[in-house]
């Protein structure tokens, strides 16, 4: 019984360090950044905010020790919601566009879009992902910056902060 356990340990151990697994558990684990719209926003005026995005795992990062093993890392899922109030209408918002970046914003990158957030949406909106390009180099950054451009259709009498959320994938890197 110890050797079998001995040796499925030792199975997991290996086969948890390869690009495929890696690959697989971090598209489960999203990029989130909260952001604030603030409410002396102006109705119908493009506005900008950003934030910095924080990942679960941090496999990509340069002192990770997986970062080599992946490649061609995307975008494969956006959303956007409210976290306070949790009860703001994302449907205040009329469009918006997500961007990522390096910290110091170089090599920023459209990512998700939404045209057409109707009025009365409620506190969630998933959002039409850009994923035609790839995010190698961000991704492996300590820090990622996260720009959101929108305009308001409707202003609140409260800043709103809302939570964005950008799950990625990669593939492993051909050796």
């Amino acid at each position: 019984m110890k050797k079998l356990t001995f040796f499925l340990l030792a199975a997991i151990f290996f086969f948890g360090s390869c690009g495929m697994l890696q690959s697989i558990m971090k598209s489960t684990f999203p990029y989130t950044a909260d952001v604030v719209v603030p409410a002396s926003a102006t109705i119908g005026d493009p506005h900008t905010v950003v934030s910095t995005a924080n990942s679960y795992d941090q496999d990509f990062t340069k002192d990770g020790n997986n970062a080599n093993q992946i490649s061609e890392v995307r975008i494969i899922s956006a959303k956007i919601q409210s976290k306070n109030p949790s009860d703001y209408n994302i449907g205040n918002i009329a469009a918006l566009r997500v961007y990522m970046a390096k910290a110091d914003g170089s090599d920023e990158v459209l990512v998700a879009i939404r045209k057409d957030i109707t009025a009365n949406t409620g506190n969630s909106v998933v959002l039409d992902i850009d994923n035609s390009h790839f995010l190698d180099e961000i991704v492996r950054e300590k820090s990622v910056r996260i720009r959101m451009v929108y305009v308001l259709r409707k202003a609140a009498n409260v800043d709103a902060e809302l939570k964005i959320s950008l799950s990625i994938g990669a593939e492993p890197r051909e050796r």
